[in-house]
């Protein structure tokens, strides 16, 4: 089906088009569900790690930063997937993101215990927070300019202006990434977070080398390779810290590019179609290592954003219905939930919807396809909505319309919030290195 701009006007609208397009959309009434303790969290809603772009060149948190998780402390959520913070200088995919080491450590923990506060304070409990362990591969750029370290060269990417092969990082700077993540977990919990998501999303470098399908040696070729980051860096913050910190990771659950350039593809040569057959044995090996909680997304914001967050307005008319893209994601989750049942997962990319996310989160609780249902775009627009929706006040005027505006802001080199919601803060810079471009 061609793309649609965002139209409906009630749900029944989305309902019709979803059923129109032979697609699973479920919907409930029974939005309180979403309120429902789970697993030693308050409710089901986790706010997605958005990165705000906006700490110091030092790593430390800025007070954008600061502003920003206080909202989402008092708004709510009863878990707080902490932004991308970068496990050495040189995995930064900014110059403002975090980094966390023994000298910006102070800054963590005061924020951490900040949230706490505040969340106990307004709502009567404190947040989960996990943080986001990352290293941005080849989308690094510690400095303001791009610093590309890849798994491998990929063609679909690079296409005329192929990256030098000096930048494929080695076997033995993989292994030593491994004690990278080791001591960002040992910093974190210290820090007072409740748990580390070992980044492996969105095609930054553990994400790339699960397609790294052609590359020789430890970390290419087979399965078992081409998940040995993600499974060692599982296993040091397992050496790491205590039994009772949650070890987790954000993982891709299809990458949407041809094999072999796309992980949970089919392995036919050119094919896209999406076969999650590797993807179960990797839940198997993560399952094994204790994993019970897996944040899921798919494709890669810098070429694809449309397959991880379905959008009204972008940089380019994608060839599916967003509605595709929505179902895709809730298709994706709902396999994982009833093949692992003891193992919880996230589902992602509802923001799309509006107002109707809310009733959509429900079913996919209600109906056993996810554990937790995040919110990301819908975080940096409505940071108050968990709250407002358990109150009865919820405000269909202040959700995200899914416009990209915010990674119009990222992609500028800005710091990024919602320029229609937040506009005070956030449309003068818009304005300033958007617009005028």
């Amino acid at each position: 089906m061609p793309f649609e701009s965002y139209t409906y006007k009630s749900r029944g609208e989305i309902e019709a088009k979803a059923k129109s397009l032979g697609l699973y959309l479920p919907f409930t009434d029974n939005t309180g569900i979403l309120h429902t303790p789970h697993a030693g969290f308050e409710n089901r809603l986790v706010f997605q790690p958005m990165e705000g772009c906006d700490g110091s060149t030092e790593g430390d948190i800025g007070d954008l930063s600061v502003r920003r998780y206080l909202r989402y402390a008092e708004g709510g959520v009863g878990l707080i997937w902490f932004e991308a913070v970068a496990i050495t200088p040189e995995a930064r995919a900014n110059p403002r993101q975090p980094w966390l080491n023994e000298k910006t450590f102070d800054s963590f923990a005061r924020l951490v215990d900040q949230i706490k506060k505040v969340g106990m304070a307004k709502n009567g409990f404190a947040p989960k927070i996990i943080l986001q362990a990352t290293h941005s591969g080849r989308y690094s750029k510690p400095e303001g300019v791009p610093a590309p370290i890849i798994a491998y060269n990929n063609p679909l990417f690079e296409k005329d202006n192929p990256i030098d092969p000096s930048r494929i990082i080695t076997d033995g700077e993989l292994r030593r990434l491994e004690d990278c993540f080791y001591q960002t977990a040992k910093l974190s919990e210290a820090a007072g977070f409740d748990g580390i998501d070992v980044k492996c999303c969105h095609r930054y470098l553990n994400s790339e080398l699960m397609s790294a399908y052609n590359r020789p040696g430890e970390y290419g070729g087979s399965l078992e390779n081409r998940s040995r980051l993600l499974r060692n860096g599982v296993a040091a913050a397992n050496a790491a810290t205590g039994k009772d910190f949650i070890k987790t990771t954000r993982l891709n659950l299809y990458d949407a590019f041809p094999y072999p350039f796309g992980f949970g593809t089919d392995l036919v040569e050119g094919s896209t179609k999406r076969d999650p057959s590797e993807l179960f044995v990797v839940m198997e090996a993560l399952h094994d290592l204790g994993v019970r909680l897996v944040n899921m997304s798919m494709g890669n914001p810098y070429v694809n954003p449309h397959v991880n967050r379905p959008y009204n307005l972008g940089g380019y008319t994608p060839a599916e219905h967003p509605l595709e893209g929505v179902a895709r994601m809730i298709q994706g989750v709902s396999e994982l939930s009833h093949r692992f049942p003891d193992m919880d997962f996230v589902a992602s990319g509802l923001s799309y919807l509006r107002q109707y996310a809310i009733p959509a989160a429900a079913a996919l609780v209600e109906n056993g396809d996810a554990a937790f249902v995040g919110f990301g775009r819908g975080s940096f627009a409505y940071p108050d909505f968990p709250r407002e929706l358990k109150e009865g006040t919820f405000d269909e005027k202040k959700v995200c319309i899914a416009c990209s505006k915010c990674t119009e802001l990222m992609r500028a080199g800005s710091v990024t919030g919602c320029v229609i919601r937040d506009s005070e803060t956030y449309l003068p810079l818009y304005r300033e290195f958007c617009m005028k471009k």
